[in-house]
């Protein structure tokens, strides 16, 4: 059951203000929990509500409704979600495990992009994973725009220098860059985004560089785990959310936001092309209720 299915059903259980005591607050407590908002926020979020209601002597239940979304939206703006792209090029690093949608999200964001006139380049700079290249470059070819890749096995290093300097030599306005999902273990890992993280400030000193970490919503709590780690690691600016739909829970965007103060500034509600949407948290917090 989606989140907000849950919170609806919660509210559906109250039909009236006179309903709104103890058992109602508690069923909220635990349907948050349920939706992956995790037991901490969880729990002060419905403090939170308890005392507006009571302070703002508030008397009708859309009012309650009106007064969670608020509460859950403080708790979703955490910083800027919308993609810093400043200096030419700028540079987006795209992490995150294998198999959470790491490469399509590229592809959206790039077809994204350029259908706002911005020149796009991809970096294929997974070169640990068989056939990760391959892909990229189909996504590569369907949303238009070019490509700088070398053979599997190749220093990650030694491409994103490449297509730093062709996209300096064709002018063009953002790198997205392809990284490992996984290596030996987290020390590999965190030396190899460090090395892709210093070569930029080297090749575009001007320039900004997001680090974007893309996760699976249907993961639930094991992808809060993950964005905790990643962030020790890499240092991140943002999240790209996938298959946030029907089935997806959906509360992890809350339990992150709070947890890590990283803000989601995608979501991926489907997938086609253009099924990459820039998160908006007022938008996703009136669906909720």
């Amino acid at each position: 059951m989606g989140l907000f299915q849950i919170l609806k059903q919660a509210f559906t259980a109250v039909p009236t203000f006179d309903d709104l005591n103890d058992e109602f607050y508690d069923s909220l407590e635990e349907a948050l929990i349920l939706a992956d908002v995790g037991a901490e926020t969880a729990c002060d979020i419905v403090a939170q509500l308890r005392k507006r209601v009571k302070e703002r002597f508030i008397g009708r239940m859309e009012e309650v409704k009106d007064a969670l979304r608020d509460i859950l939206r403080s708790k979703l703006e955490v910083g800027d979600s919308a993609l810093t792209l400043e200096g030419k090029p700028a540079v987006v690093l795209v992490i995150g495990v294998n198999g959470v949608g790491k490469t399509t999200s590229i592809g959206k964001l790039a077809k994204q992009l350029k259908s706002q006139g911005k020149k796009v380049l991809l970096c294929a700079g997974d070169t640990f994973r068989a056939a990760a290249a391959d892909q990229l470059e189909i996504w590569s070819q369907r949303a238009g725009v070019d490509i700088v890749r070398q053979n599997e096995g190749a220093d990650p290093g030694a491409v994103l220098f490449d297509a730093l300097q062709a996209a300096k030599a064709r002018g063009t306005d953002v790198v997205l860059c392809d990284t490992a999902g996984r290596l030996h273990n987290k020390q590999n890992l965190m030396n190899e985004l460090a090395k892709l993280r210093k070569i930029i400030d080297r090749e575009c000193p001007d320039s900004s560089c997001e680090t974007l970490l893309v996760l699976d919503a249907t993961t639930g709590q094991n992808g809060l785990i993950q964005a905790r780690t990643f962030k020790e690691t890499a240092g991140l600016t943002g999240i790209i959310l996938t298959k946030l739909d029907g089935t997806a829970k959906g509360g992890i965007v809350i339990a992150i936001a709070q947890e890590l103060g990283v803000p989601v500034k995608f979501v991926g509600v489907g997938e086609g092309i253009d099924d990459l949407k820039p998160f908006d948290p007022a938008e996703f917090v009136q669906g909720m209720v």
